[in-house]
């Protein structure tokens, strides 16, 4: 799998706020209630956020060698798809409340209560965790390539491979 680039998690926050910022002109223009997810989600987030961080940590002392046991690849698997999931899900909840946040500055002067404004910059700041995260236990899954396999890097010499079966290696001195 290819690692979750930044650019697209960005360029997904961006339209996600600027759909965001929509949203929150929309239904403030027609008297409804703001879009913007309550205080207590932080807690499903909080939930999300250590429970990846606790299966990636768990990989990552498998692949430094710090455990005996063979990680189930399974696990492995599931640790890096649920990292991604959290990079793109932060990446669109901060995207949303960081739109949601700039239609209520332009409200500031006009509203005596701001918690609307400070509910979307907490929801938002869950997500910008979410991000890091999900990128960082992202990384976490990466098996380094053992020798002879993947790319050679530039200037490197490949190996030579014995020509006949009496042969002996050759090691590359």
């Amino acid at each position: 799998m290819k690692l979750t680039s930044p650019l697209v998690l960005f360029i997904i926050g961006l339209a996600v706020g600027v759909l965001g910022w929509l949203a929150a002109l929309l239904t403030t223009r027609y008297s409804l209630n703001t879009p913007v997810l309550p205080l207590n989600g932080l807690i499903t987030m909080g939930v999300i956020v250590v429970l990846t961080l606790v299966l990636g940590v768990r990989v990552l002392r498998w692949r430094n060698g710090k455990k005996k046991k063979m990680l189930n690849p399974i696990l492995a698997a599931w640790t890096l798809v649920l990292a991604q999931a959290c990079a793109y899900t932060g990446s669109v909840l901060l995207g949303w409340h960081a739109g949601i946040f700039i239609d209520q500055l332009r409200l500031w002067n006009l509203r005596s209560d701001q918690t609307l404004a400070w509910q979307a910059v907490a929801m938002a700041g869950g997500g910008l965790v979410m991000i890091v995260v999900g990128l960082v236990v992202e990384r976490f899954c990466r098996i380094p390539p053992e020798d002879g396999e993947g790319e050679s890097a530039p200037g490197r010499q490949e190996k030579r491979k014995p020509k006949s079966e009496g042969e002996y290696a050759y090691r590359g001195d």
